[in-house]
């Protein structure tokens, strides 16, 4: 049986203007999860959603991003920025070196409010259900100068994201 050493800069790349997306490890290399880089471009929000059955972790190398994942007192269905937990906890804005792990069921979402880049490693249990949805919302977004919010939905629906605000791709807000 041998392992998996995967080199700075390697790994099957999926790249459109919305996001770049290396997978590392995948189901087919007998991962117990997929794991990916993730280049997060200035603007981009993922949207708050959840997952049923998926379970997922964080880590950010570069830049900046906005994250959160907890059950807020109220959804609202326009933006997660200002949500806050009964505990009181609210969105971070997280630098290199932050984690950020969400159990199934957990509401959470990442944006980069920022003007750069931000890069973060990613892992999705289990495989390779997230590989399939990366690999389909990179066609999605490589149809045209906007993103078809209906074909995201139905994307979304088959691999267990269940939308609570809406993904969107623009310049940062100021």
């Amino acid at each position: 049986m041998n392992g998996l050493v995967v080199p700075p800069g390697q790994g099957r790349k999926l790249v459109t203007k919305a996001q770049e997306v290396t997978f590392k490890v995948t189901g087919a290399d007998g991962g117990f999860a997929s794991c990916f880089e993730v280049i997060v471009p200035p603007g981009f929000d993922v949207g708050a959603h959840t997952h049923e059955d998926g379970r997922e972790l964080f880590y950010v190398l570069e830049g900046e991003v906005d994250l959160f994942a907890f059950e807020p007192v109220k959804r609202t269905e326009d933006g997660w920025q200002d949500w806050e937990s009964p505990e009181g906890d609210r969105v971070v804005r997280a630098g290199a070196g932050s984690c950020m792990f969400v159990p199934n069921g957990c509401p959470h979402a990442f944006r980069n409010p920022t003007d750069e880049p931000a890069r973060m490693l990613f892992q999705s249990f289990p495989p390779p259900a997230h590989e399939r949805y990366f690999e389909e919302i990179c066609e999605i977004f490589a149809h045209g100068p906007d993103v078809d919010s209906t074909a995201v939905q139905r994307l979304r629906d088959r691999y267990d994201v269940h939308q609570i605000t809406p993904l969107r791709y623009g310049p940062p807000a100021s």
